[in-house]
């Protein structure tokens, strides 16, 4: 069980959501824990596969239907258990309280309908505004997210936007309403350094001036260098360390988070081969005994097979799930990769 923050606005506890799957269920989120303060940045990092879209699909209530379901735990969200909500007081919420950046913005918005046609329905599923009231706030959104000529291009189709301005508009479109809480994930994905630097920028600027708290979603390490206060690590459903920023890439403790780390490339000398962590994350339907991760872990011992090991507080605020997190204390070379 992680630490509460001060004064949370959203605190996950033992969050569970099952599938059904021909051996039974499968759970690609399993007892994950995890809180975020008010103006807080927490970075979610993974593989893919590890769970942490499902988690954040949860939050907004977006939990694929009919097969998918909250089996366990909870999702408080400024007092009130969002789990326990109807569709329609979830409805209430997306947006407006928590807005979400879906992955692919090229698919996620709508091909047959101009970009500011998008950003207008959401306000207008909120009531706010008129729907001229909804339409200037869409050219101000775009020009805050600094998209050339916004009285323009709100009238656009996505197609006519290049990459980087297809995410300003999903970013546009999640600030519309001024949520409390931002969910981005994979916000850079498929972007350019010099676009992901930009969007990066922009979104903690957005987010200082509205005191917006951030859950990042990512397998960018890097970019939650840069980016968050602390970092959750997950994998297999599970979170395996969670951490601040800084005491996590100074000594990561878990096995998993040191692979993921040594596996970036470094600029300093002569690569002379790339670092990687072996195998692959295994299918929800055939998880190893004990350790979910011990398969590929050059740590693993017969005792990691017998017993998944609990999340145990190894210095302040510092939680690793692993039993041989003490032999990896010595911090990284460097400092860990930033």
């Amino acid at each position: 069980m992680l630490p509460k923050t001060n004064t949370p606005l959203l605190e996950i506890r033992d969050l569970r959501v099952s599938f059904p799957s021909a051996s039974g269920h499968i759970f690609p989120v399993d007892g994950v824990s995890l809180s975020i303060a008010r103006g807080e940045t927490l970075g979610l990092v993974g593989e893919s596969g590890s769970g942490k879209s499902m988690t954040s699909l949860a939050v907004m209530g977006l939990v694929p239907r009919p097969h998918g379901k909250i089996c366990g735990g909870g999702i408080t969200f400024k007092g009130r258990n969002l789990a326990e909500l109807s569709n329609e007081e979830m409805m209430n919420i997306r947006g407006k309280d928590i807005s979400m950046i879906f992955q692919e913005p090229m698919t996620s918005l709508n091909p047959v309908y101009t970009v500011g046609d998008q950003i207008v329905e959401g306000i207008l599923a909120h009531g706010a505004m008129s729907r001229r009231e909804a339409r200037d706030r869409a050219v101000e959104m775009l020009a805050k997210v600094g998209i050339p000529g916004p009285e323009k291009r709100v009238d656009s189709y996505p197609h006519l936007l290049s990459g980087g301005m297809r995410q300003r508009v999903m970013i546009a479109m999640a600030l519309s309403l001024d949520p409390e809480l931002l969910i981005a994930d994979e916000p850079t994905t498929a972007l350019d350094v010099t676009i992901q630097a930009q969007i990066l920028d922009l979104m903690e600027g957005l987010k200082k001036e509205r005191t917006m708290s951030v859950l990042l979603i990512t397998h960018n390490l890097g970019i939650v260098a840069e980016s968050a206060q602390r970092v959750a690590v997950m994998y297999a459903g599970r979170i395996l360390e969670h951490a601040s920023t800084e005491e996590l890439f100074r000594t990561p403790l878990h096995p998993y988070t040191r692979g993921l780390l040594d596996s970036i490339p470094r600029m300093e000398g002569r690569v002379k081969h790339l670092r990687a962590i072996p195998g692959m994350v295994p299918s929800l339907e055939t998880l190893p005994s004990g350790c979910k991760f011990r398969n590929r872990c050059v740590y693993a011992e017969d005792l990691c097979g017998a017993a998944e090991p609990p999340l145990h507080e190894a210095g302040p605020g510092h939680f690793v799930r692993c039993r041989r997190w003490h032999e990896l204390r010595a911090p990284m070379e460097g400092g860990g990769a930033k």
